[in-house]
Formats: C-alpha cells, structure tokens, sequence
C-alpha cells in the first residue's frame, strides 16, 4: 500500500500538479494586477484593523490562526529537503512560488468571504467547500473537499505534526513519546473546546511571539556566517538556472531539480492552491471580501517569502562556512547542521522552535477539521471530532509516520483540483 501511495504521489506532485499551480500562480498574478504590489498595504491593514464584530475572528486574528497552521515543519524541515534534493537554487524557486502565490491566496480568500454563510448565532462558515456549494452550487464537489480537509486534519494537523514535536524532544531532552503525547494531547485539547474565538486568541498572541523566537536564531546565525552570506546568495542564483549539473546539497542540481523541489516545498509550505486558509479568512468580521482577501494573502508572503528564504540562506551559508557538517547526514538534517552552530543552545534552539511551530499547527489545523466535519455532519459531529482528533494526537506521537505522510500528501494534492476549479470559474468575482 504504502509503494502505491508513493507512485501516485510522485505522479501527483510531478509536473502535472506543478504546472496547474504555477499556471495558477501567475493567472490570478497577470488578472487582479499584482495584488503583492501592494503587500505593504496589506500588512499594516493586517496590524491596524479593529474587530467590529465579537461573534467573529479579527482581521489579524484569522491571519494568526492561518499563520499557525501553515507555519511549522515545512518551513524549517521541507526547506532543508528542498535544498538536499534540488541544491541552492531550489531556495529561489521557493521564493518565487512564495511571491506569486499570494495573488491565489488573495482569490482563495476573496471568494471564501464572498460565498460563506451566516449562522444563527451570528458566526460565518467559509472556505472552498461554501464556495463550491453557494458559488458554484455543487454539493458533490463541497462534500469531497470536505472530506477532504477532515482526513488532512487528522494527517497533517494531528499525528504527524505530534511525532514531529515528539521525536525532536526524545532526540534532545530524552522524553518518551508516551508523556509529550499525552501532553500535547492535553494542552491541544484545552485550546480547541474553547471554540475558534479561543483558537483566535491563543494564535495572535503566540504566533507571532514564535516566529520572532525562530527569526531571531537564524539572524544570529547570519551573522555568524557574514562573510559566506554574498557567496551564499551568488550561488542559489547561479544554481536556480544551471542547466547543467553542478555540485549542490546531496545530489547535482539543475535547472529541472530546483524548480521541482523548490516550487513543491513552496506550495506545500503556504497552501496557496489548496485552499485551507480560506476558512480562517472567512470566520473573520470583515464584511469586504477585498479587505480580508488582502490581509489573508500576507500569511503566504510571512510563511514562504520571509520564512523559506530566510532558512534557505542560513542553510546554504552553512554549506559554504562548514562543508564537512553536511556531508553523510540525512536530506532533513540540513537545518540541524547549520544551527549546531549557534553557541551553547543550538539544538535546543531548533527543537524548541520546531515544537512551539508544530504545536500551533496542531491547534490551527483542529479549526479547519472542525469546520469540515460542520460541513459534513453538522454540529452535532464536532464534539466527537474534537475527541478523536485529541487521540489521534497521543497516537501520532507513538506510531511509525511513513504511510500517514504519504496519505497526507496524496489528499492534499486532491484537494487541489475542486479548489482550482472554483477560482477559474467563479474567476469574475474576484475584485483587487
């Protein structure tokens, strides 16, 4: 089973998928005119607005709670494996997947908040199952999605973001599995019965605390490694668009490499084409579509533009200041390598911002389950959701992750063809 899931996932993710992404990417790039140009705009509307509604999510409330289920391991881990496999250059594909996705980011949330529903208590629904079913009017196609999003949750948002913070912590403080499981599973499940405004307010607050946190160690790194960082920059350009093999990461990089491993490891960093921050965006107050699309498409360009980058640049540095510590490890270890060398605290640094990052992915991703099983089930379903996604948690923490990774890749890649088809149709509604 596990053989099969890989083969189509290889198929998936090869340039089929790719191609409709990026194809995606530049479409609604060219259509609403460049949204990124005015990113400025965006982030202080994202700092700046007030909450109008006290049933709803602020503006930057909803951005927290996409931020912290996009931002996690693929951001320090799937960087490091995209410049294992795919060399430095794969570093500056990343960030171009990063710039061009905010503009389908930007029309995710738009038609998200376009299309979401009311509820008798006053709170919006949203997301690309609303949009398919109230913008295209096809339930089927809402359903699956749905289904989609709950399998998703219970893959990427539970179990393999538990295992990572569970492995990290055995690795370095010697902890059991069994005990982070249970805590993890503990703490997540306090967070989640308070409901998305509790899931709001924890995530403003921590999201942007961790992001620092991590920031700020790679910065000290940067620094340490100053005299490499020109060299750094001159070889993931040259890399980028090498079309013959030259030494880079594990394997000899080209061209075709680098745009693979770089524009996978962007996508499946800020989700844009998938379509899963677009129900955070539409459990926001904000009543113009434009305003919250805008706000919205700011996770892509913190998650992928400052983020990847800023981890592909100390990685490679790394590479360049201390070649013999890279050499012989696994295509993951990159990252560890290069942050071994920050004084003192360099494991534990790492593995403390992997598992502040993964803990709110846990949290950010139990909200998007939640609203998939209300599709699905109604109301009735999420308590029982909620105490299965809790297990789930414990058990991610103690099984073999393989087979779940894979499943979870595969889903994602299926939950990209609904979600492209709503933006091309429903592509008039869209306003910038």
């Amino acid at each position: 089973m596990l053989q099969i899931i890989k083969e189509a996932n290889n198929f998936i993710w090869g340039l089929p998928l790719l191609f409709i992404l990026m194809d995606t990417h530049i479409y609604f790039t060219l259509k609403l005119h460049a949204p990124q140009r005015k990113i400025l705009y965006a982030i202080r509307l994202s700092l700046g607005m007030e909450n109008t509604d006290n049933k709803n999510l602020s503006p930057f409330s909803a951005l927290s709670t996409t931020l912290a289920a996009t931002l996690g391991t693929g951001n320090i881990i799937g960087v490091s494996t995209a410049v294992a496999l795919g060399g430095p250059g794969a570093v500056f594909w990343c960030w171009i997947t990063g710039i061009l996705g905010m503009a389908t980011a930007y029309s995710e949330c738009y038609l998200s908040v376009l299309f979401r529903s009311r509820q008798k208590d006053g709170t919006f629904v949203g997301g690309p199952m609303y949009v398919l079913q109230n913008g295209l009017h096809n339930n089927t196609l809402g359903s699956f999605y749905a289904l989609c999003t709950l399998i998703a949750a219970f893959g990427i948002g539970s179990t393999t973001q538990s295992n990572s913070v569970t492995q990290a912590a055995y690795a370095s403080f010697h902890i059991s599995p069994h005990i982070s499981g249970l805590i993890l599973a503990f703490l997540t499940g306090c967070v989640i019965l308070g409901g998305i405004k509790a899931i709001g307010s924890l995530c403003e607050r921590v999201v942007p605390a961790i992001s620092f946190f991590y920031l700020f160690g790679c910065f000290l790194l940067l620094i340490l490694y100053h005299r490499q960082l020109p060299a750094a920059c001159i070889w993931i350009l040259k890399d980028a668009f090498s079309i013959t093999s030259i030494a880079g990461g594990f394997v000899g990089s080209t061209l075709q490499l680098a745009l693979r491993y770089g524009i996978a490891r962007g996508l499946f960093t800020n989700e844009a084409g998938i379509g899963t921050s677009a129900i955070a965006a539409a459990a926001s107050g904000t009543y113009d579509p434009k305003i919250q699309a805008y706000v919205s498409m700011t996770a892509v360009f913190w998650d992928t533009v400052v983020m990847c980058l800023v981890t592909g640049l100390v990685i490679v540095s790394n590479m360049l200041y201390d070649p013999a510590s890279v050499q012989n490890i696994p295509e993951t270890a990159l990252t560890a390598a290069a942050f071994a060398h920050l004084p003192y605290v360099g494991d534990a640094f790492l593995t403390i911002s992997l598992a502040a990052f993964a803990i709110t992915t846990l949290i950010g991703w139990s909200y998007f389950g939640e609203k998939a099983t209300e599709y699905l089930l109604g109301k009735k379903g999420i308590p029982y959701y909620k105490l299965l996604y809790v297990i789930m948690i414990y058990l991610g923490a103690i099984i073999p992750m393989r087979l779940v990774w894979e499943c979870t890749d595969l889903i994602n890649g299926l939950m990209v063809i609904p979600n492209i088809l709503a933006l091309y149709f429903l592509r008039r509604h869209i306003k910038s």
